[in-house]
Parts: C-alpha cells; structure tokens; sequence
C-alpha cells in the first residue's frame, strides 16, 4: 500500500495531477483547494495517498492530500459517513479546508448552522457528519488557528438570513454562501443582517 508520493508535477487539472516519480507517472485524485496550493508544473511536491479499489476487480484509484491532517478527514468521511464514496468524501473535504481548526470545533460543538452556513454542507448532510464523525475528528490533530473563532460566540441568525437574502436577489447559494464567507474573514463581529449583506455583495463574481 502506497503511504506518500514525492516527485515532480508533470502535469495537473482542477481534479487529477500527474506526478512523476522516478519517470514513472502516477495519475492522483485532488480537491480544487488542494490544485489551488500546487506549485508549478516541473516543481516538486510530496502527496499523502489513499488508495480505494474499484468495485467488481476495478482498477486502483489514488487519492492525494498535502498533509496528514487532510487525509485523516478524508478518510473520516469516507469510512465514517454511511453512503459516502471516495469522491464524495473529496468533495466534503474540499468545504472542509476552508478552515480545517473551524470545521473540527463546529463538529466537536455540533454546531450545524455553521456547517451549513460557513462550510456550505446542506442541512441533512451538516446533521449526519456530527452524529457519525464526532468521535473519528476529535482525534485528529489540526493545525493552524481558527479563522472565525469570534463567530462561535455571537448569533449567527443574520449569516442566514443574508444568504437567503442574496438568493432572493437572484444569486446562486454557493455564490452567496462564499461572499458572506470572505465578507466575514476581514471582521471581528457578526453585524446586523443589512450590513452584512452590503459587504458581502462586494465580492459577489
């Protein structure tokens, strides 16, 4: 079994990179948050593999993190979450690593609003990831500091109510749900929801 890789990038798309290691291409599986943080093609880089089989005799999938810690939550979700493959499990990671200390504590307190509203996971899914996952990722070591530990502290009806507020205007619920994100990265308090709702039209794309 295949524990990291470490060679140089030969190539790499939003979902795969091909990492060359000792002229050997291997083809690896890696969220959009990962393929934001890769360096140039031609650069080195070490990947932590996960390696899933396909059903029926399939061939070998390989799945690439950049640290440990992601690849213990990956794992997390796709042997914790009952009905959750490989690639859904990458696509919860990648909600995840918008601040991987943040998801950790909003599952430990099983604050699902913040799930849902922060991290973009739908109700039913926010629910089910704190039920069967509280255990698995209070074990995981995270580091880095929490990006929005002051938002822990404060009502978060009005983070709510300004995504609907911005679907009612017309935009798509990922669009609004990371404007009021990157709106709430540059303040230390949650403000009214009409304030909030003007700073986060600022980075509506």
């Amino acid at each position: 079994m295949i524990y990291s890789l470490e060679g140089t990038i030969e190539h790499k798309k939003m979902d795969t990179v091909v990492l060359n290691v000792n002229n050997v291409g291997y083809e690896i599986n890696i969220s959009p948050s990962t393929y934001d943080r890769l360096p140039p093609v031609g650069k080195q880089i070490k990947f932590y593999i996960v390696e899933t089989v396909g059903m029926y005799g399939g061939g070998t999938t390989l799945y690439g993190f950049l640290n440990q810690e992601e690849k213990e939550i990956f794992l997390a979700f796709k042997d914790g979450l009952k009905n959750t493959g490989a690639k859904k499990a990458l696509e919860y990671l990648d909600k995840a690593t918008k601040s991987l200390p943040d998801f950790q504590r909003a599952v430990n307190e099983k604050n699902t609003k913040l799930l849902t509203s922060i991290f973009g996971f739908r109700k039913p899914t926010a629910e089910k990831i704190v039920a069967l996952l509280y255990d698995k990722l209070s074990e995981v070591k995270i580091s880095g500091k929490e990006k929005w530990a002051k938002v822990y502290e404060q009502e978060d009806a009005s983070i709510e109510e300004t995504v609907r507020a911005l679907v009612s205007l017309g935009y798509r619920e990922t669009q609004a749900k990371n404007a009021v994100e990157q709106a709430l990265s540059d303040l230390e308090k949650i403000p009214e929801t009409s304030e909030l709702i003007k700073l986060a039209l600022k980075y509506i794309v």
